[in-house]
Formats: C-alpha cells, sequence, structure tokens
C-alpha cells in the first residue's frame, strides 16, 4: 500500500507521526518542501523542513516547539552572541551537527536527495524522504518593507510585517527531485499533509510537472486542512492566504487544490462549509483534526486512510 504525502514542517510532521503508527513505515514516502532552505547561512546548508520531518520521525524532536531537537544546548550560538554576530535563526548544538554533515556531504558533490536519504536512515526514519527538487528555489516574501526570505519573515521579524506577495524564487526552471514521478503514479493514496498551503505546500506544486502528475494520479487524493475555525493552527498561513487572496478557511484551501483533489478533511468546527466545498466537486469529511495527542493524530490518519480506500472501493 504505497502511499505519498506532500508535507511542509510542523503540522506534516504532527500527522506523520499517527501515520506510521497505523501503516507500515516503509510504505511511506514524503515529498518535502525545500522553500524554507537556506543555502549559506553561517555557512551551512538549512533545510528546516527536512529537518522537522526527520527529528519528528526519528522522536527526536523538540515537542513543545514542534522542531529542533529535545533537550538540545546552545553553547555555540552563545558564543556567536557573545562575539557579535546575530543569532536569531535558532540553531542547537546537536542540530548544528546535522547543518555541518549536510553542507560537507553536499560539498563533496553529493545530492540533497542522497544526503536527506543518509542523514535520516542513519537517525533511524523507516520512511522515505524525499525534497520536491535538487534545485535551489528559495521563498521570498514581499512586505511592505522590502523582500525577503521567508525564514527571515517568520523567524527574524516574527511574521509581523504586511505581506504583499509570496515568490518562489526560480522554481520555473526547477526539475522534480528524481523518482518523484515515480513515486506519485505508482502510489494507492495520495495525502497532502495539514501545512501551509500557500508556503508550504505551494512551492512542491510550483515545481514543473508535480501539479500535473497529481492531476493525472490514479490514487485517490486526499488532503487535511490547516484552517480550523478561520485560523490556522500554528505559523502565518492565515495571513498569507489573505494576502494571496485566498479565504482563510477550509473552503480556501479547497479552491487551492480543487484541479486534483478528491476528498478534504475538515474539522467539526467547519462543518458548516461541507456542503459548499462538495459543491466543488470534492469529497468531505469532517472529523476532529486538532492533533493534541498520538491518540488523535492516529485517528486523524486512520481517518485519511479510510477516505482514500472508500474512494478506491467506490
Amino acid at each position: 500500500m504505497p502511499v505519498v504525502v506532500l508535507a511542509g514542517g510542523v503540522g506534516a510532521a504532527r500527522f506523520l507521526e499517527g501515520l506510521v503508527k497505523v501503516m507500515p513505515p516503509e510504505e511511506i514516502t514524503v515529498i518535502i518542501n525545500t522553500g524554507d532552505d537556506m543555502a549559506n547561512f553561517m555557512g551551512l546548508y538549512i533545510s528546516p523542513d527536512i529537518d522537522i520531518v526527520t527529528y519528528t520521525l526519528a522522536g527526536k524532536v523538540d515537542p513543545k516547539k514542534g522542531w529542533g531537537i529535545r533537550g538540545d544546548t546552545f553553547y555555540c550560538l552563545e558564543m556567536l552572541q557573545r562575539l557579535g554576530f546575530d543569532t536569531w535563526f535558532m540553531l542547537g548544538d546537536q542540530d548544528l551537527g546535522t547543518h555541518l554533515a549536510r553542507t560537507m556531504m553536499m560539498k563533496q558533490g553529493w545530492s540533497l536527495s542522497k544526503v536527506t536519504k543518509v542523514i535520516s536512515q542513519s537517525l533511524g526514519v523507516r520512511c522515505h524522504l524525499l525534497p520536491m527538487t535538487e534545485s535551489w528555489v528559495p521563498t521570498r516574501i514581499m512586505t511592505d518593507v522590502g523582500l525577503m526570505h521567508f525564514e527571515e519573515y517568520l523567524v527574524k521579524r516574527k511574521a509581523r510585517d504586511k505581506v504583499e506577495d509570496v515568490i518562489f524564487d526560480g522554481v520555473e526552471a526547477a526539475k522534480p527531485s528524481p523518482g518523484i514521478f515515480e513515486v506519485i503514479e505508482q502510489a494507492d493514496t495520495i495525502i497532502v499533509a495539514p501545512s501551509n498551503p500557500i508556503v508550504s505546500i505551494g512551492p512542491i506544486l510550483a515545481v514543473p510537472g508535480i501539479r500535473q502528475a497529481l492531476i493525472d494520479a490514479g490514487a485517490p487524493r486526499v488532503a487535511i486542512s490547516p484552517i480550523i475555525g478561520g485560523r490556522t493552527v500554528k505559523g502565518p498561513a492565515d495571513k498569507l492566504m489573505a494576502a494571496q487572496g485566498v479565504e482563510v478557511s477550509p473552503r480556501g484551501v479547497a479552491e487551492l487544490y480543487r484541479d486534483f483533489l478528491d476528498v478534504l478533511v475538515i474539522d467539526l468546527q467547519d462543518r458548516m462549509l461541507k456542503s459548499s466545498i462538495e459543491a466543488m466537486g470534492i469529497e468531505v469529511v469532517v472529523k476532529q483534526t486538532m492533533m493534541t495527542s498520538l491518540r488523535r493524530k492516529k485517528a486523524l490518519a486512520l481517518a485519511v486512510l479510510k477516505a482514500a480506500r472508500k474512494l478506491t472501493n467506490g
């Protein structure tokens, strides 16, 4: 039962925690956003969403923050700060080890896909993790104070600036990582995780060929809305959707995915939107989607798989 999951960071990682408990992890391929990547931050190549997914599936993530490594120390960052460097992006000491390893391997000519595979397997992850592309396609946010990398907008400036546009820099010339078309074609189920539809799933869909592969896929395609009651659970998805003229609701999420999506899972709070979403030709499953415990994560994963099986069995 091969399953493909399109993923961003924290929300996707939490969903995957449940999914790997209800099906064999080896049958799951995760296509991960790399628009958040920073190619030369303090001389290091950093992949925030890949690392969040990796650390979560390895059982090492900081559960309160949803990112970084549980119990990590920050001695290196403290010294850098003492030496006068700007340390706005919080990198723990163990986390730095990951970035150092990735940077060294990539300088030796290894692809981001190969590096991701080596790091994830070394940490005990049994799912297959694929970056969306090997190309450098940073997400940049045009704000009222200028153009900046997404991580600068989110972390350094706390998402406080007015968003005017979202740009996937260079994505038109990008190619999907090797194997992506094959896993989509061979999948029994395709899942869009509850990730930011603009800057987490949006960059994946913008890589030439991926959206069309999803449209052409024979497998059921199920998404989980990251918007509950008109708000995002975590991150600035609501601000970014509004800036792009998209309704901040599961209905807005459905509009973004409607050319390929079969089923949208929405929260109980949004059940009044069921009929209007179904009018788009998308089936709706109403379910508790707040992933506040492992039990709820597993229940949500099972609901998604059940919806896919229902479509497959007619």
